[in-house]
């Protein structure tokens, strides 16, 4: 495992923000992995010239998802806060982030890819919130999948826990592009989109866009970490799937 759970750096004559997962082959949504994207947004919030960010990830997949060691009953209340936090720091953040997927970018993955701007997907993307095989489901993602893909689609993908592909992705509006390369992608748009523009119309331009639906975001954050702390977690079957889980064995469903 890399001693750092990202890899940070700045490009493009100070206009291009990176981030790289890298703890490679999972790259898990871990405490560690939520606190370092967080550090690395706060600290480059205040760049003036920087007019993008491409967040990418080490080896053959995006990211697994979150910890489900983490979603117990434990500690998933200080998980939920910090994960919905980052979601709104990325929402925030003052130039749009581009996300660049290989592989599979699941559960609280693909929720932080969703708290980004554009993704750009290789034609081997897997896609999906897999949280209620587990008997639970993905809080962020019932807030973030209606605003990517329409209401139908969004309760498709939440309820059955079924991944798509890149192809059904890019159909669906979820993805922007697909290519073999897609941090290359994402960097050509860059270069093409953004490299040529004003920092601060950029910014401006994003708040504008974003204006109508972060309120709302906020909100629904808050209303969902509710019904899964002081709901979904009293129940007798969401403890049972995640306990399945983690002793790799089939859950025993009883309905409550």
């Amino acid at each position: 495992m890399a001693d750092t759970p990202l890899r940070t750096g700045v490009e493009r004559d100070g206009a291009l923000l990176r981030l790289t997962l890298a703890r490679p082959k999972a790259n898990i949504v871990d405490a560690a992995m939520i606190a370092a994207l967080s550090g690395a947004l706060a600290r480059h919030a205040g760049d003036r010239e920087i007019r993008g960010v491409l967040l990418d990830a080490d080896g053959p997949h995006f990211s697994f998802g979150a910890s489900v060691e983490e979603h117990l009953p434990a500690t998933c209340g200080a998980m939920l806060a910090t994960l919905h936090a980052l979601v709104i720091a990325m929402l925030d953040f003052p130039a749009p982030i581009l996300v660049a997927v290989r592989g599979q970018c699941l559960g609280g993955g693909l929720e932080v890819a969703m708290a980004g701007s554009l993704i750009f997907a290789a034609p081997d993307a897997q896609m999906g919130q897999p949280e209620m095989k587990l008997g639970v489901f993905a809080p962020a993602a019932s807030v973030l999948l209606p605003y990517r893909v329409n209401a139908a689609v969004a309760e498709d993908l939440l309820l059955s826990g079924r991944s798509v592909d890149a192809a059904e992705a890019r159909e669906i509006g979820l993805v922007h592009t697909i290519a073999d390369d897609p941090a290359a992608a994402a960097l050509a748009w860059f270069d093409a989109h953004l490299a040529p523009k004003s920092a601060a119309s950029v910014r401006h331009a994003l708040a504008a866009a974003r204006l109508g639906r972060l309120g709302a975001i906020r909100e629904g954050l808050a209303a969902v970490e509710r019904l899964y702390l002081q709901g979904l977690m009293n129940t007798r079957d969401a403890n049972e799937g995640l306990a399945a889980f983690l002793a790799r064995r089939a859950p025993v469903w009883e309905h409550h």
